[in-house]
Order: structure tokens, then sequence, then C-alpha cells
């Protein structure tokens, strides 16, 4: 930002000497941001918001002449076209700006309308050159993260129901790991917008090519992931409002909860960037993957037979999801 004001400065007074170029200065700072595709589409706001502001002020100077009740009258002219063009916010504000300091400033000095176009399109481009060349920062590792943290938080909550499958649970409990499994969803418009910032970032950017497949990854593994929250919250669900203090005595559910715990063993195996400190032992390296083996149901209770059919059939979902496999 400080190059591209101090840039845009000089070459503006070069080429337009006289007055201070101050619309240069306040054009290249505020067109530099942090992605090429946000600086293009400021600097265009910018330059747009400026020619039409020195229109409405040159019409409106025009019609009705020079005056302070003039000057008033353009801004609320200027403040109507933006409104009847459904501008930008950037471009609605610079329109009755502009028209304001052209009938107060430049009503005097001749050519300071076309004067003050070229200076702000001159510090727009320059905002926008030292911005390629200046390469903004790539976000494709915040947004890689973000989905590494929505796996982690997904593999915990099932790892979760695991637990509680074979341990009593309080109703107070109950309601936690079903608030947590609730958070999932806000978790998951997080990464969303990590996303979208790191493909923004990327828009025009010379460097493209070679983070793209990085976000394409990260993209990938984040549309198996939305199914995986409903599938969570869906398994939390049923446990809150099926569960009895007898669910840990039915003979399968031991059985189902170490399936589920290996669900969340094998999510993790998908993080875009695995965990450095990860020390697993070699039972957790060489352990089949979930529902691999036959896995045998017995009869259980009529109280439970809702509650561990919609987990099994929940569990079988996720793991789908997992490998990119469907079970028969």
């Amino acid at each position: 930002m400080a190059l591209a004001t101090i840039a845009a400065w000089i070459l503006a007074g070069l080429l337009i000497p006289g007055q201070l170029p101050a619309f240069a200065g306040i054009a290249a700072l505020l067109v530099v941001q942090p992605s090429l595709n946000q600086s293009l589409s400021r600097a265009i706001e910018r330059s747009i918001g400026v020619i039409a502001g020195v229109l409405v002020a040159y019409v409106v100077g025009i019609v009705f002449g020079s005056g302070y009740w003039v000057v008033l009258l353009s801004i609320v002219a200027a403040i109507a076209v933006t409104w009847a063009l459904r501008l930008t916010p950037t471009t609605s504000v610079q329109v009755p700006i502009s028209a304001m300091l052209v009938l107060s400033i430049g009503a005097t000095t001749p050519g300071y309308a076309v004067d003050r176009i070229v200076e702000t399109v001159i510090g727009a481009a320059v905002g926008l050159v030292v911005n390629v060349f200046v390469v903004p920062p790539i976000a494709i590792r915040p947004a890689r993260e973000s989905v590494d943290a929505l796996l982690d938080e997904i593999a915990d909550r099932i790892d979760a129901i695991a637990g509680a499958l074979t341990a009593p649970q309080t109703p107070s409990r109950l309601d936690e790991l079903l608030l947590l499994a609730r958070l999932l969803r806000p978790m998951l418009e997080k990464t969303d917008a990590a996303l979208k910032a790191a493909d923004d970032s990327l828009s025009i950017n010379p460097r493209r090519n070679r983070h793209e497949p990085g976000l394409s990854e990260a993209v990938a593994l984040r549309d198996r992931l939305a199914s995986l929250v409903s599938r969570t919250a869906a398994m939390t669900r049923t446990l809150h409002d099926r569960y009895v203090d007898e669910l840990p005595a039915e003979p399968t559910i031991a059985a189902l909860a170490e399936e589920t715990r290996r669900a969340a063993h094998d999510l993790r195996l998908l993080r875009l960037v695995p965990r450095a400190d990860a020390e697993e032992s070699v039972h957790e390296q060489t352990e089949p993957p979930a529902l691999t083996a036959p896995l045998t149901v017995a009869r259980p209770d009529s109280t439970h037979w809702i509650l561990i059919g919609s987990l099994l059939e929940d569990l079988r979902r996720i793991r789908e999801e997992i490998t990119g496999e469907e079970l028969a």
C-alpha cells in the first residue's frame, strides 16, 4: 500500500503538474487489496465513481450555475444516481464525493474535473500494477487448515458417540453431546468462508496454476465432510432421544461402539496435512477399517432396536463418505 501510494503520487505529479495529486494517492491506497481480484474490482469501482461524480457535477453546474446550494444539490443528485443505477457501496460513496469536490474546489480551476479523472485512473492503475508485482498472499493454507479442523471435530464427535454407547450417560452429558454436534454446522460455514477467500486469492493471480490443485483437494474433502456433518448430528440426536440406562449392557453395543471408533480413526487419515506430532501405535496403523468384517447383531431388546438400527445405518453411510465406496 505504501509503495503504491508513493508511486502513484510521484507519477501523477509528473504528468499533471499543479495541484497536489491527492486523488492519485487515495486511489492507489484504496485499490491495494488482499487479492488481485479485489484490487481489480476496487480499481474499476473507484474510477467509475470519480467519472460519474464529475459528470453529475458538470451537468448540475451547467443547469444551475455556481453557489453553495448548488454543491448541496449535486450531492443529492449524485446519491440519487447511485441509487437508481444500483451501484456498489464503494462507487456509491465516491460519486457524491467527487461531485462535491469538483463544484466546491474545482469550480474556479480550469480543467480540474478532467485532471482529477486522469489522476484517479493513474492511481488506480498504479495500485493494481504494484499489487501484481508485489504478489498478495495466497490464502490456501488457512483454507486447508480450516478443512482439517472441521474433519478433526467431526472425528471427535464420532469418538464421543462411541464412548457414550459403552458408558452410562447423564441427561446433562447427552445434552452436551448434542450441542457440540450442532456446532459442526457453524464450523462448516466457517470452512466455506475460508475456501471462498482462498479461491478469491487465486483469481487472476499469476501463481494460480501452482496452488489450484491444493484448493481443489480441499474443496473435494469439504464436500465429503458436509455430508458427515449431517450424519454425525443425526447419530447424536438419535442417541440423545432414545438413550436408556440399560443400553451399555446390550450385547451388540460393544461391537457397534468399536466400529464407530474405527470410523473416527479412518476419518482422521483423510487429513490434508497429517499431524507432525501424531504417534500412532502399531495397532492403530494396522487395524482394519470400519465395517470391513461381518458384524453380528443379536436380536436387541425391544426398547433398543430402533436406536441400534438407526446408528448402524448412519455408520454405514459415514463409512461410504470416508471411503467413497458403497457397501452392499
